[in-house]
Order: C-alpha cells, then sequence, then structure tokens
C-alpha cells in the first residue's frame, strides 16, 4: 500500500542497539508521499561520547532514505536531542529534505496533529538525580540483553520479541513516567487546539485517543521496531518492522479525500 505519510524516529544509527538491518528492509518496502523523520535519528551524541556503529546496515537506511527521495517522497526531519546539533538547520529546506523544529500535520479526515520528537516535554516528566542515572545504567544492561536473546532467537528462526518492552512494562516507575509524558503531550496540543500528538522519545510505541485526542507514539528502532503511518482515508496505523498493524484508529465518518498534506 502507498501511505499518505509516515512516521519514523529513534533509529539512533550508530549507535550500538539499534536495529538498522531491519530499519533498512523496512524502509526499502515502504511507500509514502511523505515521511517525517521524528528524531533521533542518527544518535550524535552515542557518536561522540562511544565507538559509534557503521556498517552495511546503516548505509542501506541512508540508501533507503535517498531511494524514497527520488520516488517522490517529502522528507520532513525534526531533530530529537540525540541529533541535536542538526536543529540549527532547522527552519531550511535542504536539497534531501526540509528541517523543522516541529510540525503540524493535516490528516486526510481533517485533524490536525503536532508532530514534536517529544524530549520538549523532559522538564514535565523525568525523575531527575540518582534514580534517573540508575535507570539509564539498567536500560543499556537491558538493551544488551535484549540483543543477546534476540541473537538466540533468530538461529531457531523465532520473530523478533522486545525483552526491554517486556520487563519496562512490569516497571510501575517506567509507567508512571510514560504516563505523565501521555500527558504532557495531550495537555500541549489540547493548549494549541490541535486533535492530537505524533511523537517518539521514551521508546514505547502506542496509538490510542484518550479524551477525544489522539496519542501517537511511532516507537523507536531500539526496543519496539515500529512506525506510524496514514492512509489515503485517513485511518492511522501502527506498524512493525515487518508492516503488519499493531493499531488502527479509523478516521472521522465524513471527510475530503482532496484535502492536501499541511507543512
Amino acid at each position: 500500500m502507498r501511505h499518505r505519510a509516515a512516521f519514523v524516529s529513534d533509529c539512533h544509527l550508530g549507535a550500538t542497539h539499534c536495529h538498522a538491518a531491519e530499519l533498512a528492509t523496512f524502509l526499502e518496502q515502504l511507500q509514502c508521499e511523505r515521511l517525517y523523520l521524528v528524531g533521533d535519528i542518527v544518535d550524535l551524541w552515542w557518536m561522540a561520547c562511544r565507538r559509534a556503529q557503521w556498517g552495511a546496515a546503516q548505509n542501506r537506511v541512508v540508501e533507503a532514505l535517498h531511494a524514497l527521495r527520488r520516488a517522490g517522497t517529502e522528507l520532513i526531519y525534526i531533530p530529537g536531542n540525540h541529533d541535536r546539533p542538526a536543529r540549527r538547520f532547522c527552519g531550511l529546506a535542504l536539497p534531501a529534505m526540509r528541517v523543522r523544529r516541529r510540525a503540524i500535520h493535516v490528516t486526510a479526515d481533517g485533524r490536525r496533529l503536532l508532530v514534536v520528537h517529544g524530549d520538549e516535554f523532559d522538564a514535565q516528566t523525568q525523575f531527575g538525580g540518582m534514580q534517573e542515572r540508575v535507570g539509564d545504567w539498567l536500560y543499556d544492561r537491558i538493551l544488551s540483553g535484549n540483543a543477546l536473546l534476540n541473537r538466540a532467537r533468530r538461529r531457531f528462526g523465532m520473530r523478533y520479541w522486545s525483552l526491554a518492552e517486556f520487563l519496562k512494562r512490569r516497571s510501575d516507575a517506567a509507567e508512571r513516567y510514560i504516563a505523565r509524558y501521555r500527558q504532557a503531550g495531550l495537555d500541549e496540543v489540547r493548549r494549541r487546539g490541535l486533535d492530537g500528538i505524533v511523537c517518539g522519545h521514551i521508546h514505547r510505541a502506542a496509538l490510542e485517543m484518550r479524551r477525544g485526542l489522539i496519542y501517537a507514539n511511532d516507537g523507536d528502532w531500539v526496543e519496539s521496531l515500529t512506525a506510524l503511518v496514514e492512509d489515503p482515508d485517513g485511518t492511522l496505523r501502527l506498524l512493525s518492522h515487518t508492516h503488519a498493524t499493531l493499531a488502527r484508529l479509523a478516521p472521522r465518518p465524513a471527510f475530503d479525500l482532496q484535502r492536501p498534506l499541511a507543512a
């Protein structure tokens, strides 16, 4: 299916735990009119602090993005906190893409969605102090375990399964953080008079209605391996790395298919 729009974030290219091969395959099979790169696409923070991981799979991702552009896909890049230096180019139309601090995407059925990476809400959601530093250290160890587990699963022909997401869903602290983040995003779109938000940042994919507002988190390519797409009729779908539908929001009953994409 050719999608009206697609949203991908938190690829963390260059970092150890990026699933670059799966991302490259997903992009090679993707057809869309517009692709939003919603932050943390290249992990410049990791590459500056630690040894960069860059090889054939990462090059395939870059080439897949070039192929999409050559096929007529409009690329909009919204830098996140791990690719923050790219924010100096916000407002520019570069040869390959437009760079924006945030965007308003209008769906085929007229819903107006704020598209942001999501680190804007950190001041309202993070615990801070020692608890956060310990959490970061533990998260890195969990991701290492996740990689080892799925390497073994692949040998036995088993599908990808996220150990990190499984453990996070059983952590009260993680669930409280995610709830605060979701609420901060919804409060922002309510203040702006919009219909919902598309974001990333917290590595927890979701697509749901909350008190009449859309909360769509396109996930990541470290844990969940997911992306968000809009179909030609305005349907929103959360996709796995194999393009399987994980969640779906139907369009409004009446809409105008001729409504243009918004910047």
